[in-house]
């Protein structure tokens, strides 16, 4: 028999620098009707001086252990989902066991672009029901305006930096993560890219060198979201034995309110059951499904307990669905 997972605690952590779509019509072609129109944008947060991934997610993941009042030598694991991280080695988990304190964790990294949570989720859920580990810490952080290109007003005004955090816990009670869902798509692999700066040894033969910004097809990334996103999250109900007018929330990858919108009303998901908040951070990669659950709690907007249904894509592509059940402990 598996055991059933706890979510404990969830926070998230931004930086403290703000850039407004007027700052940014500063450096690149635009304007704040130009970008609110297209993506529902107003402001970002982004890293300065020698802030990073790994540092946010720190952050973020000491919030939830002193908001669940745990002690860090009591955690198993960490996992970290970072796509941007500072350094390809050591890990960002590494570099967050180590500012924690958690010295009995183990720690690894994971890579699955704006999916990285859900992914994360996955991992922590399979490794508690096998009871190999009882107390997970989750981290999904990244530092993408790091690897923007500033002169590209395509990318440039989408992305913001952000961390989020969870404790995950043997339960012994309820299954806080029942029903979870992974889809990877290599095939789909070039509408997002951010290659790594690399070099082949000079008695090789010379190997093609490649932006280290980020590339994406912003057209064909919306087709293909707005094609496979419905199919995944109507999988999942169907699995649930649920319908969309059984789920609480709906908490969808912050990437686009445009999207987000189109999304909804798709899935027939009312405005008030919709979570966002886009608005102030742009795009966080995989740490925007955390901080929108922890602004929406905090805000009053999430009413506890209840039944949520995540979901997130990113590159690779890469698609997490899964329905969460939030309880009254979170608050």
């Amino acid at each position: 028999m598996s055991n059933a997972v706890k979510i404990s605690a969830i926070d998230f952590c931004v930086p403290e620098t703000v850039v407004t779509n007027n700052d940014l019509a500063n450096i690149v072609d635009t304007n704040d009707e130009w970008i609110n129109q297209r993506t529902g944008i107003r402001e970002r947060r982004v890293v300065s001086g020698e802030e990073n991934a790994s540092i946010l997610g720190f952050k973020a993941a000491k919030k939830v252990l002193e908001k669940s009042a745990t002690n860090p030598l009591d955690i198993e694991l960490i996992i970290v989902a970072a796509s941007s991280p500072h350094k390809s080695y050591p890990s960002a988990a590494c570099e967050i066991q180590a500012a924690l304190g958690c010295k009995n964790a183990a720690a690894f990294d994971i890579k699955a672009a704006c999916s990285g949570f859900i992914y994360g989720l996955s991992i922590a859920k399979a490794y508690i029901s096998s009871g190999m580990y009882e107390k997970i810490l989750l981290v999904s952080t990244d530092a993408t305006s790091k690897f923007v290109d500033w002169t590209d007003r395509s990318t440039c005004v989408l992305f913001g930096d952000g961390a989020g955090a969870a404790l995950l816990e043997k339960s012994n009670s309820g299954n806080d993560v029942e029903f979870i869902n992974l889809v990877a798509d290599g095939d789909s692999k070039d509408l997002i890219i951010l290659d790594i700066p690399n070099e082949n040894c000079p008695l090789a033969e010379k190997n093609e060198q490649h932006s280290s910004h980020i590339m994406m097809q912003g057209r064909e990334v919306y087709k293909y979201v707005m094609q496979k996103i419905p199919l995944e999250v109507k999988k999942i109900l169907t699995q649930s034995g649920k319908t969309s007018a059984d789920i609480d929330y709906f908490i969808p990858h912050q990437a686009n309110l445009r999207m987000i919108e189109a999304l909804s009303e798709r899935l027939k998901f009312p405005e008030e059951k919709v979570i966002t908040n886009i608005q102030k951070y742009g795009n966080i990669s995989a740490a925007s499904i955390p901080s929108a659950i922890t602004e929406g709690i905090e805000g009053g907007k999430i009413k506890l307990p209840c039944d949520v249904l995540i979901c997130a894509f990113g590159a690779g592509m890469t698609i997490g669905t899964a329905i969460i059940t939030l309880r009254e402990y979170l608050k």
